[in-house]
C-alpha cells in the first residue's frame, strides 16, 4: 500500500507547511502593513510540489487585497519557509480567499431571521408545558 502512505505524508507536510505559514504570514501581515489574515487551511498536491493555502480576513471587504499582496511575497515565504522546515524540495505556494467562514456566518444570521416554526406559533400543549416551567412528572 504504498499510496496511502503518500497521503499520511502530505497530509503531515500540510499540517506542518499551516504551522509554520501561519507565523510567516502574520509577520508579513505586520511587516507589510496588509490586511489582517491567517492561514486557514492548507493542501499539498500528491508530488509536493505545489500547496494550495487558503487564508481569512478579518475584514472580508479587503481580502482580495491581502491575497494579491501575498502572491506577490510567496517567492519570499517559500524562501523563509525553506529555511525553517526540512523539506528537500519546499511546494510552489498558490494562496486563494477561504470564504467558508463568511458563508457560515451568512448562513447562522439566516437562520436567525427565520421565522418561529407554526407549531410554536399556535401554542401547543407540548410548548406551553414549558412555558410554565413546570416539568416534574406527576
Amino acid at each position: 500500500m504504498p499510496s496511502s502512505k503518500s497521503f499520511h505524508r502530505t497530509d503531515r507536510v500540510s499540517a506542518q507547511l499551516r504551522r509554520e505559514l501561519g507565523t510567516l504570514v502574520h509577520e508579513a501581515v505586520r511587516e507589510h502593513n496588509l490586511p489582517s489574515v491567517s492561514v486557514s487551511d492548507v493542501e499539498v498536491s500528491r508530488d509536493l510540489a505545489h500547496a494550495k493555502v487558503f487564508v481569512t480576513a478579518l475584514q472580508a471587504e479587503r481580502s482580495k487585497e491581502a491575497v494579491k499582496a501575498l502572491k506577490e511575497l510567496s517567492r519570499e515565504l517559500r524562501y523563509q519557509l525553506g529555511r525553517a522546515m526540512k523539506l528537500r524540495h519546499v511546494p510552489e505556494l498558490h494562496f486563494h480567499y477561504d470564504d467558508s467562514v463568511d458563508r457560515g456566518e451568512r448562513i447562522g444570521i439566516l437562520l436567525r431571521d427565520l421565522p418561529p416554526l407554526e407549531a410554536e406559533a399556535e401554542g401547543e400543549p407540548a410548548a406551553a408545558s414549558d412555558a410554565d416551567g413546570d416539568d416534574k412528572p406527576e
